[in-house]
């Protein structure tokens, strides 16, 4: 965000909602609101004139380049005031509006179109777009895009799944999108607030990897047409849009931009154990017929970043859900009395936490250290593999370690902890498609 009057009342705000100054006169409450809505208010202003100024002139088709690589690969972790900002914007949200809610979506399975008309008003996917094409992005920044991952699944995994597929569609249109598609899809995803996006890229079958593909592109008369069954596709039955993975008969593999509107394409409810916020679906794509102006980027897509910034954002979703875990069953072993004294006395249950708590910031750590090298054009393909791989393995652990500390609470939907073991569930099993 620029540094304009909007931009520094923000941050005036912020600051004194995190004063010391705000608990001595008895106004947390109030003052966590105002900081709030100022935030939502301010980022609507900020679309709102980013609009006015599209409506000024051709849109410009532009793509964020990434820094020029640096001498170190050193990274500072503090967070910039933007990033602050979006992080003190967003904790609010998920700890105001989707924690409250998070265990009746989970219950029936429907997320709530307020819920995804509130996540607009905060500027999600104006927040990866550059300002020339709506947005408020001035650099690609993996970075802020799995903190915002991180702060969401903290709320809930599966309402922060369906809320992230507009941004990540977003992403991959201007990180490779070509003129003629930004120029076409991102208006949609910006000025229509009705409009949703999503990915289809896991197909249900055995060791699935994305680098080997059953869904096909084959070259037609008039393009290309795609068939394959997609599944785990989260808001795809009210999707508008989807980016789906397949390979032609050469074996690359490319992306393909998808109206829903056309022919061949059948969804069907995919219920699953966890993130049930998302709504997965099956996605069956029959003989359906694409331009070749449809395939995302030209020459220069790389799928490989593909696939490794949908690593990023995943691990970004298992962060956010092992800090509720680990957030909730430390009052709740300060608090539970066994034996005359609380159970966090016991050294088995304060070795228990206190390795649930390095873990998380070794997955927080290695997964930011991957995004910043990624941000900044130095070789992150490896750092990114040790990312995916520690927070498959170690979200899980934590997941049982916190269903363990409860006991036979753990076991029951009066305590959120198995709600939070259904979901990590998906991080070890599945690939996202989703993009920082």
């Amino acid at each position: 965000m620029a540094k304009d009057p909007i931009g520094f009342t923000l941050s005036a705000v912020n600051k004194f909602a995190g004063s010391t100054w705000v608990d001595k006169l008895g106004l947390r409450k109030p003052a966590e609101k105002i900081a709030y809505y100022s935030t939502r208010t301010g980022f609507q202003v900020i679309n709102t004139a980013n609009d006015r100024f599209q409506k000024a002139r051709q849109l410009i088709p532009i793509r964020l380049s990434r820094e020029e690589k640096l001498s170190s690969p050193l990274f500072d972790l503090s967070l910039t005031e933007e990033q602050q900002l979006i992080c003190d914007s967003l904790n609010q949200f998920a700890r105001e509006i989707l924690r409250p809610q998070a265990s009746s979506i989970d219950e029936y399975g429907i997320l709530p179109d307020e819920i995804r008309e509130q996540a607009r008003a905060l500027g999600l996917v104006e927040a990866v777009i550059p300002e020339v094409l709506g947005g408020y992005a001035s650099k690609p920044a993996c970075v802020t895009s799995t903190l915002i991952a991180e702060r969401l699944a903290w709320g809930d995994m599966g309402i922060a799944l369906a809320l992230l597929g507009n941004m990540s569609t977003a992403s991959a249109l201007v990180r490779w999108g070509t003129p003629d598609q930004q120029q076409r899809w991102l208006p949609t995803l910006l000025n229509h607030p009705q409009a949703n996006a999503t990915i289809a890229s896991n197909e249900p079958r055995v060791l699935f990897t994305p680098n080997q593909l059953t869904t096909t592109l084959t070259p037609s008369e008039n393009g290309y047409k795609l068939s394959g069954l997609k599944c785990a596709v989260p808001m795809a039955e009210d999707a508008d849009i989807f980016l789906v993975t397949a390979q032609t008969p050469n074996g690359r593999t490319h992306v393909a931009i998808v109206d829903a509107a056309l022919k061949g394409i059948s969804i069907a409810r995919d219920n699953g154990m966890g993130v049930r916020g998302a709504q997965l679906c099956e996605a069956r794509f029959e003989q359906v017929e694409i331009d070749e102006s449809n395939l995302l980027g030209t020459a220069d897509f790389n799928y490989q970043d593909y696939t490794d910034l949908a690593s990023l954002a995943l691990c970004g979703l298992a962060i956010g859900t092992c800090q509720a875990v680990l957030d909730y069953v430390i009052p709740y072993c300060n608090e539970r009395y066994a034996f005359g004294e609380p159970i966090s006395h016991r050294q088995s249950v304060a070795f228990i936490i206190a390795n649930m708590g390095i873990e998380l910031e070794s997955m927080r750590l290695l997964t930011q250290r991957a995004a910043s090298r990624y941000d900044q054009k130095l070789p992150s393909h490896r750092e990114i593999y040790l990312a995916r791989v520690l927070c498959a393995e170690k979200a899980m652990e934590i997941a049982t370690q916190g269903v363990q500390l409860l006991g036979g609470h753990g076991f029951i939907k009066e305590h959120p902890v198995e709600h939070w073991y259904r979901d990590l569930r998906i991080v070890a099993s599945l690939y996202s498609g989703l993009h920082a």
